[in-house]
């Protein structure tokens, strides 16, 4: 990608908030594209440093809207490319409860302090020219706790990539359906889930020709005795209680990683 700043603005319906926006950008010497088509997505993700999208305040009273949405997030993370979501304070938790993955994107409330966006969009694009042709280590979280879930991307975020799910079956989803070229190099495992627990879903990984050298690393508010034996008879990576710290988290992944 050259040095040119690209920002594809996406959108539901146009309006004069988001005419206003692209102005702003272009003011700034932004090249702006807005797109409303979210097949697009892939396509723009080869030459935009930053998406931005402006979220409609009834977003919630449309399924396929929501599930647009969901879509979008999920393409522009596989694609590595920066999202900055503009929304009401409001919709934000039941947002990233409803679509986890919105969690590893930046995100400002509406009404839009322009200050602090022009801030952001800065940094976010001078990161992704910055980190353009650097490939950094791709790690799934999977947990169902989606607020721990995003501590630990907090906490990781500035060393590799990390996405969530928070269900054992969407793991699995998740790593059959991720493309060769950005690959998946860890997951950090929870232990107790509904349905299908850590365990299982470390099983079925090991089945699968495409996941089964995956390293998979327990982080885990479980320590008994019981659980740690069954875990090791599957051999994981690692086994760590989410009682550690950042450091000592990061001082792991780094062994196994860098």
């Amino acid at each position: 990608m050259d040095d040119i700043k690209r920002i594809t603005i996406l959108i539901f319906q146009s309006s004069i908030i988001v005419k206003g926006i692209e102005k702003k950008l272009n003011d700034l010497d932004y090249v702006v594209d807005t797109i409303d088509d979210f097949d697009r997505i892939a396509g723009a993700a080869e030459s935009t440093n930053l998406f931005i999208m402006y979220i409609p305040a009834d977003v919630h009273d449309s399924p396929a809207r929501l599930k647009s949405l969901g879509k979008a997030c999920e393409e522009i993370n596989s694609c590595d490319r920066r999202l900055l979501l503009i929304g009401d304070p409001g919709q934000k938790n039941g947002l990233f409860k409803e679509i986890p993955q919105m969690s590893n994107f930046s995100w400002i409330d509406r009404p839009i302090d322009m200050s602090r966006f022009e801030t952001m969009v800065d940094e976010l694009t001078r990161d992704s020219q910055k980190q353009d042709g650097e490939r950094k280590k791709r790690i799934l979280i999977v947990d169902d706790d989606p607020s721990y879930a995003r501590m630990v991307r907090e906490w990781i975020k500035d060393f590799y990539k990390a996405d969530i799910v928070t269900a054992g079956m969407q793991a699995i989803s998740f790593l059959l359906k991720v493309k060769e070229d950005d690959k998946v190099d860890l997951v950090l495992l929870d232990y107790e889930m509904p349905v299908v627990d850590g365990p299982q879903v470390l099983q079925m990984l090991r089945q699968e020709p495409a996941t089964a050298n995956i390293p998979v690393m327990f982080l885990t508010g479980n320590g008994t005795k019981e659980a740690v034996t069954r875990v090791m008879m599957l051999k994981p990576s690692g086994y760590i209680l989410k009682s550690t710290t950042r450091e000592e988290l990061l001082k792991n992944l780094r062994g196994l990683l860098n």
